[in-house]
């Protein structure tokens, strides 16, 4: 949902956008789906899924849609592959990659099947190595997410959910879980325009109802599972602002935050699950 982004019909939109965007394209008159997914690299379910569309032609002149960066990996089924193996393998998660495929959780999968990993990454044996001190101890560890997502930007971020707790740590699309009470106030973790926010309370791709900021510097941050927003699109906001209230819509369990960072590394990702912990 790239605030510069696509608009006008296919043919005015460049085929090479960012990959760690979000975008958002409203349908033109004689547009088609495998057209628009083709367009942005991303296969039709993609597009479907993030859209809560009931179809491939269930698109329409003037609709707004949501473009989800999925690093989607496709996996051709062998023996002795679960969707438990190809979670661990790729790091998604079992729910994800069976919603994804439209396929049940507890399902056996076809030898020779293809599916789909949501978000799924081919981990290679070397990782940058970067030094952290640890209670005044300088020690060498793995930083897989540095870089990859972009490069730390320490003391930009204020915290968007103050006297939460890290639930869950680096995962899926360079995010944090963060845990807190049903109706507690979510901030934006910086300045910027909004440029999406939803609040039908349906699916969106597993996020629910949330909320993505554009900044100054192109980066994006992405608050979700909220039970409502109360930003509007194209509205500026500063740092530390009201933009919703913490919420288990989408594909949560439970009350709490999924706060998302493209273009840069999360500034929660060095945060140990179950601290309380403040954005670096």
């Amino acid at each position: 949902m790239a605030y510069s982004g696509p608009s006008g019909t296919i043919a005015d939109v460049s085929p090479t956008t960012s990959s760690d965007q979000i975008s958002v394209y409203v349908v033109r008159p004689g547009d088609t789906l495998s057209e628009i997914a083709n367009m942005f690299n991303v296969s039709i379910n993609t597009v479907i899924w993030a859209n809560d569309l009931s179809s491939a032609r269930d698109v329409h002149p003037g609709d707004t849609l949501i473009i989800l960066p999925v690093s989607g990996i496709k996996h051709t089924i062998v023996k002795r592959d679960s969707l438990k193996s190809l979670a661990k393998r790729y790091r998604s998660s079992v729910k994800e990659i069976a919603a994804y495929n439209g396929i049940d959780a507890s399902a056996t999968l076809t030898i020779g099947s293809v599916v789909i990993i949501p978000g799924g990454e081919i981990l290679t044996q070397t990782r940058k190595r970067v030094r952290r001190t640890f209670r005044g101890t300088r020690i060498l560890v793995n930083e897989p997410y540095l870089g990859g997502s972009g490069r730390a930007r320490n003391g930009y971020f204020v915290d968007p959910l103050p006297g939460g707790r890290i639930t869950q740590g680096i995962h899926g699309w360079n995010a944090v879980d963060i845990g807190a009470r049903r109706g507690t106030p979510i901030y934006a973790a910086a300045s910027g325009r909004v440029i999406i926010t939803r609040n039908n309370g349906r699916w969106n791709g597993g996020y629910g109802n949330y909320v993505v900021i554009t900044h100054k510097n192109g980066i994006q941050t992405l608050y979700s599972h909220m039970t409502y927003s109360v930003v509007s699109p194209g509205q500026l906001v500063t740092a530390g602002q009201i933009i919703g209230h913490v919420g288990a819509t989408g594909m949560a369990t439970g009350p709490h935050l999924h706060f998302e960072v493209r273009g840069a590394a999360n500034p929660f990702r060095n945060c140990s699950v179950g601290s309380l912990c403040s954005p670096q």
